[in-house]
């Protein structure tokens, strides 16, 4: 082999070394700087938050004021346990059937109370059972619209908030129906009846709206 030949080969070993090492330093270089981009980002990203631990956040307590009723639908909840978990309805007989439990009235009891007597009927099969009763609709409180509408009857006084929900509720006015006359009976707590006039005639014209009241349950609508 020529002396050349030798040179040749020696030149193009240390050139190829040469690329591998800046190649590697290039590598290198591109590395710290997106390691230094990556601890840049973290240190200028926002911190998470903690978890809000304020009190106020909490569920509060039943008020232990709404008296459940028939057909209303109540969302009972038993921590970690989603198999007696349930939405259920209040049958016509006022009770409602939970695995474990079995039959308990629910109605002309307050969530509270319900809530009360499930966990005391769960101490048997769990320990410290935590329940919680809420009531999703209120189907129980009605109000009673009659007469000269197209579908006079008892309905929910949730599907309608005032008199004039009530008569649109009830398919709006039949022939002859007089419209100045309908009035609102109401019961009070000493069993007596008030009667509040409603004149349909001037509401709907924006006269006198106060006429419009906010129905009660057992509130009955006469239409003449």
């Amino acid at each position: 082999m020529s002396k050349q030949t030798i040179h040749g080969i020696s030149g193009t070993a240390v050139r190829g070394a040469f690329f591998v090492a800046a190649m590697g330093f290039a590598l290198s270089v591109a590395a710290m700087a997106q390691s230094g981009s990556a601890t840049n980002a973290a240190s200028s990203a926002p911190a998470a938050s903690a978890p809000n631990t304020d009190s106020s956040s909490a569920p509060k307590a039943h008020d232990n004021s709404f008296v459940i009723g028939n057909d209303d639908v109540l969302a009972i909840s038993v921590w970690k346990e989603p198999e007696i978990s349930r939405s259920i309805p209040v049958r016509s007989d006022g009770r409602i059937s939970l695995p474990l439990v079995g039959e308990v009235q629910a109605t002309g009891q307050t969530p509270l109370k319900l809530e009360q007597e499930i966990a005391a009927r769960l101490k048997s099969y769990i320990d410290e059972p935590e329940v919680t009763v809420i009531v999703q609709q209120i189907n129980s409180q009605k109000f009673n619209i009659l007469g000269m509408v197209s579908r006079p009857g008892s309905f929910p006084i949730a599907s309608a908030s005032t008199v004039l929900d009530a008569i649109a509720l009830a398919g709006g006015f039949r022939d002859f129906a007089k419209q100045k006359s309908i009035y609102v009976l109401r019961q009070n707590p000493d069993g007596t009846q008030t009667r509040i006039p409603f004149n349909y005639k001037q509401v709907v014209k924006g006269q006198n709206p106060a006429q419009n009241i906010k129905l009660q349950p057992r509130d009955t609508i006469v239409v003449p």
